[in-house]
């Protein structure tokens, strides 16, 4: 019982997060980050899984806007506080990602790629052995495995991903072998892009 416990105010506590990120950084950037577009957080939320968070996106351009944080509690490899795939992020297959991502971890550099992978789970100290990378934020093709952002730094990119499954990872040297890593699953059985923690 009290295991079932934690992991509902784990999950509840990820939920809070993401939509305080989300809230914050729709408040906070420019209108011409999002083109003048609408954007919905709110579209059929009944219709979306137990425990699923939507996510902000535009329907009329395919867009969903993800706001992954490296935050300074618990484990320094983590994203959005979660890590070892825990938080997954599902988007319509064929939608352009923009990824905004914010290191508040001030001891050691990270960044976010976003890997085509070919295992189950990152085992290699350099991820690019593990799979195919795709994005590159906070940092370049040439300088992923040692170069990323410190704390309060942020990057952004964006990519559109193909119905498959795909990591978001730190590409630091052993960062995502260390637990440092999401999952994206891009479905054409998903209407409106959401992320749930499983446990």
């Amino acid at each position: 019982m009290a295991s079932k416990t934690h992991i509902i105010i784990a999950v509840v506590t990820v939920a809070v997060i993401l939509i305080g990120i989300a809230t914050y950084y729709l408040t906070t950037r420019p209108s011409t980050t999002l083109s003048n577009t609408s954007v919905s957080t709110t579209a059929t939320i009944s219709s979306l899984p137990h425990n699923a968070v939507p996510l902000p996106y535009n329907a009329s351009n395919h867009t969903v806007f993800l706001y992954i944080v490296s935050v300074t509690t618990g484990t320094p490899y983590n994203f959005n506080g979660t890590s070892n795939g825990q938080l997954r992020i599902y988007i319509p297959a064929g939608w352009t990602v923009i990824v905004y991502y914010t290191s508040q971890e001030g001891s050691m550099p990270h960044n976010l790629l976003i890997v085509q992978n070919d295992t189950a789970v990152p085992n290699n100290p350099n991820i690019a052995n593990d799979g195919k990378i795709l994005l590159y934020v906070g940092t370049t093709p040439s300088t992923y495995l040692f170069h990323g952002l410190m704390g309060g730094q942020s990057a952004s990119g964006s990519i559109t991903l193909p119905a498959g499954i795909y990591w978001f990872a730190c590409g630091i040297e052993g960062h995502a072998e260390s637990g440092m890593w999401g999952v994206i699953i891009s479905s054409s059985s998903v209407t409106v892009p959401y992320a749930v923690v499983t446990s």
